[in-house]
This record gives C-alpha cells, structure tokens and sequence, in this order.
C-alpha cells in the first residue's frame, strides 16, 4: 500500500451490485471458546457477558428481510423530500468466526427465482468485547483508528460493519442492554458513507450521521437508524435532511439457503485473505483512505468478479488472491 501525505477530497462510495451464484460453510461457536472467553471476564459480569454473546449470535439464520427508509424532515431551505424506499430480500446470516469475545457474522442476499438463485455477498458484522480502537469514518473516503478510555469499552462491545468487498463502513460501540423480553444495543452518534441506496442517483450529500440500534426479538431483529443525512464541502458540515430506517428481520425457512451455503464454500478462503488485508490495515495504520467510484468498478467490482470465477472453476485461489492483492495495492492508500 502505497503512502502518501496528502489526499484528494473527491467523493467516492460503494454501490451493491449482483453477482452470479455461489456457496459456504457456517462456523458454529466452540464450548472451548466460550469457556475461554468467561474465564477471562470477572464473575459478577460473567451473566451479562453470556447474554451478550446470546443476543449477537441469536442474528444467524434465515430471515425474511425488509429494508425501510423514509426521509422525514426537511432541514435544509427548499429541500424536497424523497420518496420512500422499501425493498425486501431473503437473506442468511451465517458464523464465520467465534472465538469468544469476538464474534464476526456474515450476511448473504438470496435474490433471483427458486430455480435458478443469484447469491450476493452482502454485508459483514464483526462485534468484539472491550476493544481498545476503534474505526471512525472521517468524510471523502477517509477512515481513521481511534483509542478509547476504559470508561467507554469496559462491558461494552463495538460493532464493525463492513462493505460487500470487505473494506469498512462504519463502527460504533455501546452496552447490550437485556429487560428479559428483548436485547437491544444502541450506541452514539456515528458518521458513515452513502449508503448504496442513494450512492449513484445523487451528489447533493457526502456522509450520513446516524444512530444504529439493533434490538432482538422473538421474531428475529430489527435494525433500525436515526439517520442525518450531510453534507461535507468547503469546511462545513450542512445538514439537508433526517431519516429514519427500520430493517425487519424475520426468521423463516428460506428455500434456496443451500446455494448460498454453496457460494460461501466456494468463495470463503478467497474473501478470508480479502477480509484480513483490510483487518491488517485497521492494526497497522492510524488512518488510511480507500478509492473507488461510485458503480464500484475501481475495487468493489472487480474483486466480486474475481470470486465468481473462482466459483465456476476459472481461477484458483492463489491466482485470485494475486489479483485481488493488486487491486488492494491499487486503491489503498495510508495516511501518514
């Protein structure tokens, strides 16, 4: 990765895109690690710690999903708002990690017919206990690793989410809160990119400020955000307008999880070197800046293309990854 002091503020984003068919193998929690994990917490936080654990991996399975977001109030002069956007989807959230007090949760769209499935690597969760840094995103594509006093992370868990290519989107973290009937994790303000929703049909805003709860019920769980959406130009922050987002998850049995469970078999060992380039870049710099446009075709696109055939037989692993490596080299850039 190349480093250089200084970037260009030009707005880029990620856009999801569909990909062809695919595979995976879910990694369940070990005993082993759990025990671990507990004998590490102190007794009296030990119950809380298990419920923790509880509620983050009850978000595996099959669900039923609806994505909802509406503008709600118009904040700049003579804004108009936006039609709403709902869009359902079938999705499976599967384990790929769980050494006890990190858990990281991969979530895979099942789009197409029953009989002929387009599985689309979505987005990523990973949640960890105590976590000393954490990742900010800073505006323009920048992202930067923050300390944090034991104040904030004692008892708390920090969720890193994470784009369909494995590069970050944001983080925060916060206290699971259990009353018995439902689990619910909500933290402070954070900024983040576009989302993909609004990533190539406008250019009047650069980061959206938001509030990310998620709270898990009998059914499933509910994502929902507190969204402002901003803009970020010539040293100013304007806010235009605030949203909100419910995204529903209910569990149900989904007919096709096995071609998703086909396309992560395929395709895991690709996206693990994938997915620790950017891990190793997190620990490695103190802020970094990732280029790409908006229909993705500088890095999000292409590394999805290089998964697919390894999915139909046409690369190996380490031919892909070879590309991948260049592509990362490419596109990443440390700030010093």
């Amino acid at each position: 990765m190349i480093r250089i002091p200084n970037l260009p503020r030009a707005l880029v984003s990620v856009v999801l895109g569909t990909i062809l068919l695919g595979g995976c193998v879910a990694t369940t929690p070990t005993q082993a690690g759990l025990a671990t994990a507990i004998s590490l917490v102190p007794s009296r936080n030990a119950e809380l710690f298990a419920q923790d654990r509880q509620a983050i991996l009850s978000m595996q399975g099959e669900y039923a999903v609806t994505f909802d977001f509406r503008e709600t109030v118009a904040i700049a002069p003579g804004y108009e708002l936006a039609d709403p956007k709902i869009t359902p989807a079938r999705e499976l959230v599967i384990v790929v990690e769980d050494s006890g007090e990190f858990i990281m949760l991969q979530h895979l769209l099942i789009a197409g017919s029953d009989e002929n499935p387009i599985i689309v690597k979505h987005w990523r969760q990973d949640w960890r206990y105590q976590p000393a840094r954490l990742l900010a995103f800073t505006g323009h594509d920048n992202w930067e690793m923050r300390n944090l006093d034991a104040a904030i992370y004692a008892g708390s868990w920090s969720q890193t989410v994470y784009q369909v290519d494995d590069s970050p989107r944001y983080a925060a973290i916060a206290r699971w809160q259990h009353d018995g009937v439902a689990s619910t994790w909500e933290p402070a303000v954070s900024l983040r990119p576009l989302p993909r929703r609004d990533d190539t049909t406008r250019d009047d805003y650069d980061a959206i400020s938001a509030v990310n709860r998620h709270t898990i019920t009998n059914t499933g769980w509910i994502h929902e955000q507190d969204n402002s959406k901003i803009a970020l130009r010539e040293g100013e922050v304007r806010e235009l307008v605030r949203e909100v987002g419910v995204n529903t998850y209910t569990r149900t049995d989904l007919a096709r999880d096995d071609a998703a469970l086909s396309y992560w078999d395929a395709t895991s060992d690709y996206w693990a070197r994938v997915r620790q380039a950017f891990l190793d870049l997190e620990y490695s710099a103190d802020a970094f800046h990732i280029e790409d446009d908006a229909e993705g075709s500088l890095l999000y696109g292409p590394l999805l293309d290089t998964s697919q055939r390894i999915v139909f037989g046409l690369s190996d692993l380490d031919s892909a990854w070879e590309e991948a490596q260049l592509l990362l080299e490419s596109q990443v850039t440390i700030i010093d």
